[in-house]
């Protein structure tokens, strides 16, 4: 710290902090799994998202390396940080999803929960986990199952409620590369077995300083915009003489790991195609340092999120497959005019996208006029 306060990190320096810390700057050697615990986990609401976010971080990434994960139970898919999809390993299921049950609470107590207010939720719990253990449910079928007992209820709330009280995963097929099934569901207990002995109450500082190893320099307000909880400046108070103190050009104070990487903010960043859901846009309160405000428009659609592509290290376009007959085509749509500089390797990185995407497919690659 100086006289005059904490150093000042500008827009691009947090840009490319980022980018180191989330494996983009230059593709990794890590293993699939090691890549998934220090990202603590991939959003993955459409089960090809952590597939095409892997690709765009792990030098060799096989995608069936990732389904073999699935398969063996080394990888689950379950609703954690947001109370959202994410793809976590089993050494993080039990751990992640205690953390964030706050979350996944408040959100059923504010939509479904209200319309529950006769219904006992700990009997609901009680037997959606006894049912979901004799075989895996889809939340249709468990919600009809449930409300033989409460007619009175909506089985999609009865449904919505078990998704919130009991740590559910999705079972394979679902989420393996190249394959489709239901989103059926069990408890991690019994997909994973139980922890050993006592379940450990959920750390939230561990957790935070593993969000500064992938995200950081942050904010207490981008640690909560990640996770969905409240309350977090009392743990982060506690975190504070073992962390590094910044500001942003707008004052915001960010904590950072003491030896958590920072490049020369003029390095150079590949482009890369990122899925329609991927972490690196959606876990800061202030997202400048990875998209202009003024493209979020071009990315955020109802109730969706269109696929980005890395231009010099920020989002400015989005990218879509187009499948006709024999030939898969990957079209993309420029905010601005592409640099010079980015225009061979945009058809180079697009091409390795179609190879994972469509690989019996002939390949073409469309860059639209920017604006369009």
């Amino acid at each position: 710290m100086t006289a005059s306060g904490p150093p000042v990190l500008a827009n691009r320096a947090l840009n490319r902090a980022l980018l180191e810390r989330q494996l983009l700057l230059r593709r990794s050697a890590m293993p699939v799994l090691g890549a998934v615990e220090h990202l603590v986990g991939l959003q993955a609401q459409s089960p090809g998202d952590p597939y095409y976010g892997l690709a765009a971080r792990l030098d060799g990434f096989d995608p069936e390396e990732l389904s073999t994960l699935i398969a063996s139970r080394a990888a689950v898919r379950i609703p954690v940080m947001r109370s959202t999809i994410h793809l976590v390993s089993a050494r993080d299921c039990h751990g992640l999803r205690a953390l964030c049950r706050p979350v996944l609470e408040q959100s059923f107590r504010g939509n479904h929960g209200k319309r529950l207010a006769g219904a006992d939720l700990a009997r609901v719990a009680g037997l959606a986990s006894r049912l979901v253990a004799e075989r895996p449910y889809t939340f249709h079928h468990l919600g009809q199952a449930l409300a033989e007992e409460w007619p009175e209820c909506a089985p999609q709330d009865l449904a919505m409620a078990a998704r919130a009280l009991l740590p559910l995963v999705q079972v394979p097929p679902r989420g393996l590369w190249g394959r489709s099934g239901p989103a059926a569901h069990t408890t991690a207990d019994h997909w994973l077995g139980g922890p050993p002995g006592p379940a450990p109450g959920p750390d939230p500082g561990a957790v935070l300083l593993r969000y500064l190893a992938a995200f950081g320099p942050a904010s207490v307000k981008d640690m909560q915009k990640w996770c969905g909880l409240t309350g977090l400046r009392t743990v982060v108070d506690g975190l504070r003489p073992g962390l590094r103190t910044f500001r942003d050009e707008h004052g915001t104070e960010l904590l950072d790991l003491p030896d958590g990487p920072l490049p020369d903010p003029g390095t150079d960043a590949p482009v890369r195609f990122l899925p329609e859901f991927d972490n690196i846009s959606l876990s800061h309160a202030d997202r400048a340092r990875i998209v202009d405000p003024g493209h979020l428009r071009r990315v955020r659609r109802v109730n969706r999120a269109a696929p980005t592509v890395l231009l010099d290290g920020f989002i400015r376009a989005v990218w879509r497959l187009d499948k006709g007959p024999g030939t898969t085509t990957l079209v993309v749509e420029p905010f601005e005019k592409i640099r010079r500089a980015d225009r061979a390797p945009v058809e180079e990185e697009a091409l390795r996208v179609l190879a994972m995407a469509a690989p019996g497919d002939g390949h073409d690659v469309l860059v639209r006029p920017a604006g369009d």
